[in-house]
């Protein structure tokens, strides 16, 4: 069994186990079509760790905090799915050009507070960002919380993110890709 398998096993079984607030139950996975809906809106592919988790263990209710947003339909919850709530970050950074909001930046859980964990879709490792909007300015409100998705779903199995009470106070590094990656295009 390969260490991606032995991790979605370790997945399965915790999102089987336990519910994140606002979740009745474990949704099930979504299917092909969905999957291709998704990407289609979004204009790009998840990655691949990314999409297996919503194809073969669940359409969101399972992770830290409030757990994974489900990919095209709202939760019980009544947060946005991860594609919808992508859609409108970016329009909204379209409007308020001092907060834009970065392409392939898909938020994939919802912390409260209008803090989100997003996932960097233009890596296929699936780098997990925080997002926290209570920051002075958009430049110090992005943090590298994974350098991987394998390692942000590790850390919640293995209760040693950053958001757990033993580890109050862990300092999260600042993304330094903000303005890069924010920078108006060139024509």
């Amino acid at each position: 069994m390969t260490e991606i398998e032995q991790l979605l096993t370790r997945v399965a079984s915790q999102a089987r186990n336990s519910r994140p607030w606002g979740w009745p139950s474990l949704p099930e996975p979504v299917d092909a079509d969905t999957l291709d809906r998704a990407e289609a809106a979004l204009g790009f592919a998840l990655p691949p760790l990314l999409a297996t988790l919503y194809r073969r263990i669940g359409d969101g209710g399972f992770g830290p905090s409030y757990g994974l947003l489900p990919l095209l339909d709202s939760p019980p919850s009544g947060e946005p799915a991860a594609v919808a709530q992508y859609l409108a970050n970016r329009e909204e950074g379209r409007k308020d050009p001092d907060w834009p909001w970065p392409e392939h930046m898909l938020p994939i859980s919802h912390w409260g507070c209008g803090m989100y964990a997003c996932v960097d879709c233009r890596d296929r490792t699936g780098p997990v960002l925080l997002f926290e909007p209570n920051a002075d300015a958009a430049d110090d409100a992005w943090f590298v919380d994974a350098l991987t998705l394998t390692d942000w779903l590790t850390a919640w199995l293995d209760g040693t993110g950053w958001y757990e009470e033993p580890n109050d106070g862990m300092e999260l590094a600042r993304w330094t890709e903000f303005r890069i990656r924010t920078a108006p295009k060139r024509a």
